[in-house]
């Protein structure tokens, strides 16, 4: 059994998935996958399908260097800088489909699912080479990564009664320091 980074608060409620040496390129996947915390799963599912259809973007905001501008990602990210990962959808989109199928298995409400952890860590480079001119050559690596994520069902709030609420008394902090003064002074 392999052990997760992160253990839901509550277990009976959530269910997890996971999928290690992925060959899909991390920093895409890691962009992906923060866009999609804390997203329900039904609007998660719909975001990705959207960017595999270039309907939606991706906003890049660590790896964004070289990354061009564009109007659709300026709706979740200031500088507008996005793409369409397509690749990185579809692994992110198979997980959460396995992810969901674990949660039917379980008895959970699949429309109450959000993503309550998503994690992307870098797998062991494979390498390959590229054959240059006069005789070098050079490395062609390939940056795999391991995703991890969970869903967890939404609790809902208790609400307090009305009856029960319970009037807290201000304190008058310089009275209550003047008399703390004059206790110490009449006691010696």
């Amino acid at each position: 059994m392999v052990k997760y980074s992160k253990e839901p608060d509550n277990p009976t409620k959530s269910c997890k998935a996971r999928g290690s040496d992925l060959r899909v390129h991390f920093k895409n996947t890691r962009e992906a996958a923060h866009a999609l915390r804390k997203l329900s799963l039904t609007k998660a599912k719909r975001y990705l399908e959207d960017v595999m259809a270039h309907k939606q973007a991706i906003p890049f905001t660590r790896f964004c260097r070289g990354v061009g501008r564009t109007a659709q990602a300026k709706n979740r990210n200031p500088n507008g800088q996005g793409r369409w990962p397509v690749k990185s959808a579809k692994f992110i989109l198979d997980l959460l489909k396995n992810a969901e199928s674990n949660a039917e298995v379980k008895g959970l409400d699949v429309d109450a699912l959000y993503i309550s952890h998503i994690q992307v860590n870098q797998a062991q480079k494979q390498r390959r080479r590229t054959y240059r001119a006069h005789g070098r050559i050079n490395p062609y690596m390939s940056s795999p990564c391991h995703i991890e994520l969970t869903l967890s069902e939404k609790e809902e709030p208790v609400k307090k009664e009305v009856g029960s609420l319970v009037k807290v008394r201000s304190v008058n902090y310089r009275k209550y320091d003047l008399l703390s003064v004059l206790c110490r002074h009449a006691c010696f």
